[in-house]
């Protein structure tokens, strides 16, 4: 095929990331969960910045699709957030926000903080309020139990 018939003053189709899934569910946010969207609005801005007129380097112009792409996503998510001030909620009873310790039978003990989306970390700490587990502990209070896969946790404390 003759090259005058190939289009070739726009980006390839292949050159645009696919969109990250915004996620259905309420976008409740912790204090600390909202400044880590902002923290991460400003650092996907200010690297942006780097890379003005990127449009001639293909890997630049790549890094920059990509920066931009994510910056729609956090900037959607930071439109979203719903802040949650712990200090309104219950003390003694599991809500969105709080420091848990639980104990399993076994007497292994798990320590998880009930997060936002975009602040859980995948087997650290802060896990996600959607979560079916951590659905399942929601109401508790110090002493109560949740039977979960098959395996018995027992709320020991529970912090705001």
């Amino acid at each position: 095929m003759s090259r005058a018939f190939v289009k070739e003053d726009g980006p390839e189709p292949d050159e645009n990331p696919p969109e990250k899934p915004l996620s259905p569910n309420p976008n409740y946010v912790t204090p600390r969960g909202a400044k880590l969207l902002q923290d991460e609005e400003s650092r996907i801005s200010s690297e942006l910045e780097t890379l003005a007129g990127a449009q001639t380097d293909p890997s630049r112009r790549k890094r920059k699709r990509i920066l931009e792409r994510d910056l729609r996503y956090v900037r959607a998510r930071l439109e979203t957030a719903i802040l949650v001030d712990p200090s309104n909620l219950p003390k003694d009873e599991i809500r969105f926000g709080a420091r848990v310790v639980l104990k399993r039978d076994d007497g292994e003990t798990r320590t998880m903080r009930i997060a936002g989306e975009d602040e859980a970390e995948e087997g650290g700490e802060f896990v996600p309020w959607p979560g079916p587990f951590v659905q399942s502990l929601f109401g508790l209070k110090i002493g109560k139990s949740a039977d979960w896969n098959g395996e018995h946790w027992t709320v020991e404390s529970i912090e705001y």
